[in-house]
């Protein structure tokens, strides 16, 4: 059904601080594009952990209870704001949301944020492109500048960034280690990486056998602890960037202080290692707003020609957000989750 044919639209939104059952799902009236914007019916968005830390409330300036969450969506042009001319209704689109809105069934967002999708490209698979493997371009490219051999881990090798970060790190012939749950070893191995069991392994024991003159790279999702044990592993001229705040979850933001203050020691006395701090893909895409469509349109082209295949845990229903939030709380699927609107099926 045409957005033009209703005048509500459903939504997933979080009501508060607390667990999954705090995701509800809500109608708001249909929305319309104004000047520059264009209304787009919404068939697939992504479930991030930074959903999850706006509803643990951890995340910093989140938007208020009431409203949707998701970064990402793919969907179809459905009416254009005035002074839109690169775009037509009918269009398939991807767009990041800066500030969140994806979990929805129409969203109104503005032109210089929606990226045309090929036809014949799953908007599932698409979806998965845009901020999980923006992303892994953003640290590996902008970031870390990796260079074919270097000697790369990643940490939560098996989530939706990690197997982001395996894909493009085989096709720039990087050695990759990753540490994941025993489970999910088969699919780091398939993708290119040594697997390390973080359960019952210590990858700080580990690596060295692997890696004996150190590590070029590290991509640390987790934070705490792992980020100082990880920083000993790097070589001279390595590159550590912490990209996430996990044991927050764990451990609290009292646990994880004293561990950035240990680091930014080192930041004060240099040692020939690097540590940078990643803030976030939706910051940076921002200001460099060309370097966000140019790379999602070549990521777009990849997915395409099958370079690259996104893991897609699960596919749910938006009205099953909260399902997905569990899912993702509890680690329980590999790879990206999907939500998929009725214009999707």
């Amino acid at each position: 059904m045409n957005a033009s044919q209703t005048k509500v639209a459903k939504q997933a939104v979080y009501t508060g601080v607390g667990g999954p059952e705090l995701m509800q799902i809500v109608e708001k009236p249909l929305p319309e594009p104004g000047p520059g914007q264009a209304r787009v019916r919404v068939l697939t968005a992504g479930v991030a952990f930074a959903d999850l830390m706006v509803r643990f409330g951890t995340y910093p300036s989140p938007p208020p209870p009431g409203s949707p969450l998701g970064y990402d969506i793919v969907g179809v042009v459905d009416k254009l704001g005035a002074g839109v001319t690169n775009l037509y209704e009918g269009q398939m689109v991807g767009a990041l949301l800066p500030h969140f809105g994806g979990y929805t069934e129409i969203a109104v967002v503005p032109e210089e944020w929606l990226v045309p999708v090929s036809d014949g490209i799953d908007p599932a698979e698409a979806v998965c492109l845009i901020l999980n493997y923006l992303t892994a371009v953003q640290m590996l490219e902008e970031m870390a500048d990796a260079q074919p051999d270097e000697r790369l881990l990643v940490h939560s090798a098996a989530g939706g960034v990690g197997t982001a970060v395996l894909q493009l790190g085989r096709l720039k012939n990087l050695e990759m280690i990753g540490t994941a749950s025993a489970g999910k070893h088969e699919l780091v191995a398939s993708l290119g990486a040594t697997p390390i069991d973080y359960r019952h392994e210590d990858f700080v024991e580990r690596i060295p056998q692997l890696a004996p003159d150190g590590l070029d790279i590290v991509l640390d999702p987790i934070g705490g602890d792992t980020l100082t044990r990880s920083y000993k592993l790097l070589r001279r001229g390595g590159r550590l960037i912490n990209f996430g705040l996990i044991s927050a979850r764990e451990g609290g933001k009292s646990a994880f202080l004293p561990n950035l203050l240990n680091i930014l020691a080192r930041k004060v006395w240099p040692d020939g290692r690097k540590i940078m701090f990643n803030r976030g893909l939706p910051p940076f895409a921002e200001k460099h707003n060309d370097w966000y469509r140019d790379t999602l349109t070549h990521l777009f082209a990849l997915l395409q020609e099958g370079q690259i295949e996104p893991v897609i845990g699960a596919k749910l229903p938006l009205t099953e957000a909260a399902r997905a939030h569990e899912m993702l709380e509890t680690g329980a699927v590999s790879g990206k989750i999907v939500l998929y609107t009725a214009a999707y099926e």
